[in-house]
């Protein structure tokens, strides 16, 4: 089966270093562009801002001829992106590359996940679009700091360099693909009505409940251990985080397709409220390292588990539907960030962020058990 996604894979791959890597290089950015950290940080919002539209949006439309072709569009789009970035000669142009950057981010995720789950067989359906979620998470967890080394010895711009050459690798390995790819549907009109469903709405409401608990939270994962005193612990813990979230989302396929993400999903969700939980309540650098690679692995086998739990009886809106979900989850995500920022900046400590993270955990929950809910079928006669 790996051999048939592989080219999607490298794809997430290079999404996932592009989503997180400003982050370890936002000051040296600053200093190029003479411009402030905050307003290169506005860079983030405008490509999380862009994929939340773009996916939605495009994807349907992009891939209505040809699956591949949509692709490849969208991989295109995201290449300019990067390397406009990457030649950036002011704020502007470097906002701007973000824009477009994330359009083709958003698109490409969505079309990457479908086109997967079309390439195989109904039983390999999970296991197949949690290999793009590895492919995100492996990019997020060693594409990041092999981009902020590179931005140390050579600059920040051979660090969006090493993104665009990513993207190139895989809109070369499709291009060159020999087998053809199944459609993944879309283009018929129907994209926005698939978030009338009410699973398929409570599916994007869990997204992005997943995104403000989840990755909102890691955003604060050094300041929060310096507060409980494991500021040496810094780095252990977001390695045990990555190491987590590539573990859960190379893991989770096979529980998917083997007892199904009806039962997966309400357990993520449960394990990841656990996690909070244990951070909120606990010291000690075993304790934490154990339940951020928790945090890491249930917020990262979460994404597929949603996505084939929403999607499997309904595949021709796979692409729709994932791409509000991803949409979600990266607003998610966003929101988390600023709520985190205003919380600290309303007094509440760093250490005690957990403790909001375990409210969101107990809605995620919630609504996790609802998601999965058989739906009542209308009675005859």
């Amino acid at each position: 089966m790996i051999r048939r996604v592989w080219p999607l894979v490298v794809a997430a791959v290079s999404l996932g270093i592009d989503a997180y890597v400003l982050a370890g290089v936002l000051p040296r950015i600053a200093d190029s562009l003479a411009a402030t950290v905050g307003a290169i940080g506005l860079g983030v919002t405008a490509f999380t801002g862009a994929y939340a539209v773009a996916g939605p949006l495009l994807s349907g439309p992009l891939t209505a001829v040809s699956t591949r072709r949509g692709l490849l569009v969208a991989l295109g789009v995201f290449n300019a992106g990067n390397l406009a970035t990457a030649l950036a000669p002011d704020l502007w142009v470097f906002l701007g590359s973000r824009v477009v950057s994330g359009t083709g981010a958003g698109v490409l995720t969505a079309v990457a996940t479908a086109a997967a789950a079309g390439m195989v067989a109904p039983r390999e359906r999970g296991r197949a679009m949690a290999l793009v979620t590895f492919g995100l998470s492996a990019g997020t967890v060693a594409g990041v700091p092999a981009g902020m080394l590179v931005g140390e010895q050579a600059g920040w711009r051979w660090t969006m360099g090493l993104v665009v050459a990513v993207g190139v690798v895989s809109m070369l390995a499709l291009a060159v693909r020999s087998r053809p790819m199944p459609p993944v549907g879309g283009g018929d009109g129907r994209t926005l009505s698939s978030i009338a469903v009410p699973q398929v709405a409570g599916g994007v409401a869990l997204a992005f409940l997943f995104g403000l608990g989840s990755l909102g939270l890691y955003t604060y994962l050094l300041p929060m251990a310096a507060e409980r005193g494991m500021a040496d612990w810094g780095f252990a813990f977001v390695w045990a985080w990555g190491i987590g979230g590539v573990a859960g989302s190379a893991l989770a396929g096979g529980p998917i397709d083997a007892v199904g993400s009806h039962r997966l999903l309400p357990l993520v969700a449960g394990l990841l409220l656990a996690s909070f939980t244990i951070l909120a309540l606990l010291d000690g650098p075993a304790v934490w390292l154990v339940a951020v690679a928790l945090w890491g692995a249930c917020g990262w086998s979460g994404v597929p588990a949603l996505q084939d739990a929403l999607t499997r009886s309904r595949p021709e809106r796979t692409t729709s539907i994932v791409a509000f979900q991803m949409a979600a989850m990266y607003l998610g995500a966003a929101v988390g960030a600023a709520l985190g920022s205003a919380l600290l900046g309303a007094g509440v400590s760093a250490g005690r962020l957990p403790a909001w993270a375990a409210a969101c955990g107990v809605a995620a929950l919630l609504l996790a058990l609802l998601v999965v809910r058989p739906r009542r079928r209308p009675r005859t006669g």
